[in-house]
């Protein structure tokens, strides 16, 4: 365990809360102590009320904040001495608690204080730190964890059976803290759950963390070292991945995305000898449980799996007070011989969580059965987790998901111009997009965002095609959009000035790579879980052509014509083709300002003039063009194929 702490950086934080920041990141820095989101850092101080009299405070993660990239701001203030009556309560249900915690904010517009905000109240040091570490969770979750723990640790740290993080854990701490700590004590451990330490500096806290956590760490590689996986070939038939996707999505009731990752490690799990027994023992700790459901599924049976879970939930709600909302039975992780590892996730973002939750839980397991048999916690406790107050209240509060939540979406020609404006467009109504362009610049596009994959692509080959949609089914499970968008226009010449080899290149480009892409993406667009959709970007050149023009105005043209005899052959599987012809788009990568000047000159115009040259005096932009071939993939146009739609701002040669 690596301390990152550095006294040159920590100089530069001249205040408590700047150091809580400093030393929050260092902790999220590390995934084998916080993974996207967990864990919780909080400072005792205080603060000046509206009176000017200082009040002492409890700055507390805020819930939604992220150890990795906390800002001051994301610290939540509540009133200490609040924190310490409400821990003198004999009851207190988790949701009356969090409003009194709301109630205790300082600042009513920030977000809401963590649910441990009174355990960390409680402890008599003024910082705390608490993480979920890998190894603290692996030891624990055996069956011999407690004695193993008291064993490495001795006094230096208090042991806390596993209470669900809220007032009862709270309680918990206030009864045991007292009677177990001693001078040497710097750590709290929580079984099948995570570690706290603390102490009087930002310093202080983050070092006994780290030299508590490497203890840890240092007893498993002398215990159960984990063995490099052996290199195992994956033959898996990537093709068959779209259509589970749309069983996992029907189970759910929405669409999904599956991300899949046959690594070595991964396929070696899924073909552990052992795998159906040591996959189905629970969550590494209960915090994940809200992330990757109770179990994974094995194998590719989404129906058995969701009855199973309908059961689970029916048999254990009889017990809960208060009437419950089933979460969706669909599957969050796939284990499967020859996908390796699969995570099902609403969003892009979901599943990378899940994902990187559901490697580091593998190690977890594995190192478990070599300390006498991984144990996690048992069904009740993972229910309650699952079907919290909180969670619960959080399910009826959130509001509707963006219209292409769990679709995907391939746009062509994608790094400039109308292409690059159709990413922003499906991102913006929360579609993940896959970007292809021969510029590699698409790549690099919308730097490492989950929901975006740019992929630099020669579509005239039938290979790269093939290769493209490979790579997206594996990021994505599939696609259910296609906007097919990249083309070239040639300079201008005239029908006896075309060589024999530039009309050829046109129509290479502008139209047989796009029956390629079409053909190859009809069984993913089948398999979409509401139906696929394809929007071809074509041109005022189709209804009204030009001099000049012949290839480009015939390859658009017979691009049209293609998409016309698509939605024909392809209605019966329910996927809608429709088309868009723009006209006199400026802000594209053809348009510098020399041209336009040019152009405008030519025709006795200034600029402005040339570009609002249009039955509206509208100017078109690649935005315009971009929401509309969005909106066609939209409910709007759920009952219209074979459509096709000028955007021109009014042409009186098409009118």
């Amino acid at each position: 365990m690596k301390n990152l702490w550095r006294d040159t950086e920590a100089s530069k934080h001249k205040d408590i809360l700047a150091e809580r920041v400093y030393s929050s990141r260092l902790l999220g820095a590390n995934p084998a102590l916080v993974l996207h989101g967990g864990g919780n850092t909080s400072v005792k101080g205080s603060s000046k009320n509206i009176f000017g009299v200082e009040e002492a405070t409890l700055f507390v993660k805020g819930s939604g904040s992220d150890l990795a990239t906390i800002e001051a701001k994301d610290f939540v203030a509540v009133r200490l001495d609040a924190m310490l009556k409400l821990s003198r309560l004999e009851k207190l249900p988790d949701i009356d608690m969090a409003r009194e915690l709301k109630l205790a904010s300082l600042d009513p517009g920030a977000p809401a204080p963590s649910v441990e905000a009174i355990l960390h109240a409680l402890i008599p040091h003024r910082f705390v730190d608490h993480t979920h570490a890998d190894a603290i969770v692996t030891i624990t979750n055996t069956a011999s964890g407690e004695a193993r723990i008291r064993e490495l640790f001795g006094d230096e740290v208090i042991v806390l059976p596993y209470v669900m993080p809220g007032f009862d854990l709270a309680k918990l701490c206030a009864e045991v803290f007292p009677a177990q700590a001693t001078p040497r004590t710097i750590g709290m451990v929580l079984m099948n759950h995570g570690i706290f330490s603390f102490g009087d500096t930002a310093k202080q806290s983050y070092d006994r963390m780290i030299e508590l956590v490497g203890r840890a760490e240092d007893y498993l590689n002398k215990n159960a070292p984990l063995a490099a996986a052996a290199d195992i070939p994956s033959a898996a038939d990537w093709s068959a991945l779209p259509g589970l996707r749309k069983k996992v999505s029907a189970a759910a009731g929405f669409p999904m995305l599956l991300r899949s990752n046959s690594s070595r490690a991964a396929l070696a799990f899924a073909r552990h000898p052992n795998i159906a027994d040591i996959s189905q023992s629970g969550p590494a700790t209960p915090d994940h449980i809200i992330r990757t459901k109770r179990l994974p599924m094995l194998g590719r049976d989404v129906e058995v799996y969701a009855r199973a879970y309908k059961d689970y939930f029916d048999q254990n709600s009889k017990a809960a007070k208060t009437p419950l909302t089933m979460l969706d039975p669909a599957p969050r992780v796939i284990i499967d011989p020859e996908f390796g590892l699969i995570a099902a996730g609403r969003s892009a973002r979901d599943t990378q969580i899940i994902e990187d939750i559901y490697l580091r839980t593998k190690d977890i397991i594995l190192r478990g059965e070599m300390l006498g048999g991984y144990k996690a916690l048992g069904e009740a406790d993972l229910f309650g987790m699952e079907y919290w107050d909180l969670e619960q209240a959080k399910l009826k509060k959130s509001g509707a998901p963006k219209a292409f939540a769990g679709e995907v979406v391939l746009v062509t020609g994608a790094a400039s111009g109308i292409g690059k404006a159709c990413v922003q467009a499906f991102l913006s109504r929360g579609a993940a997009v896959v970007g292809v362009d021969i510029n590699p610049a698409v790549e690099s596009l919308y730097g490492d965002r989950a929901d975006y994959m740019g992929i630099a692509a020669d579509l005239t080959s039938t290979d790269a095609v093939k290769g493209l949609l490979e790579q997206t089914i594996r990021q994505y499970g599939g696609f259910d959009m296609l906007v097919l968008n990249a083309g070239i226009f040639p300079g201008g010449k005239k029908i006896n000035a075309l060589a024999d080899d530039e009309w050829r290149k046109v129509m290479s480009i502008n139209l047989d790579s796009n029956l390629t892409i079409m053909r190859e993406a009809h069984p993913l667009l089948k398999a979409a879980p509401k139906y696929g959709r394809v929007v071809v970007i074509g041109s005022k050149n189709v209804p009204a052509p030009g001099p000049g023009a012949a290839a480009y105005s015939a390859s658009k043209a017979a691009l049209t014509q293609l998409a016309r005899v698509a939605a024909l052959e392809w209605g019966e599987d329910a996927i809608r083709i429709n088309l868009v012809h723009p006209n006199a788009v400026f802000d594209t990568g053809i348009w510098t300002p020399e041209v336009l000047l040019q152009r405008a000159t030519h025709y006795g115009m200034t600029v402005d003039e040339y570009k609002r040259n249009n039955v509206l005096h509208e100017e078109v932009s690649s935005k315009d063009v971009a929401e509309l071939t969005a909106e066609m993939c939209g409910v709007l146009f759920s009952k219209i194929t074979g459509a096709q739609i000028p955007i021109d701002g009014g042409n009186d040669r098409v009118i």
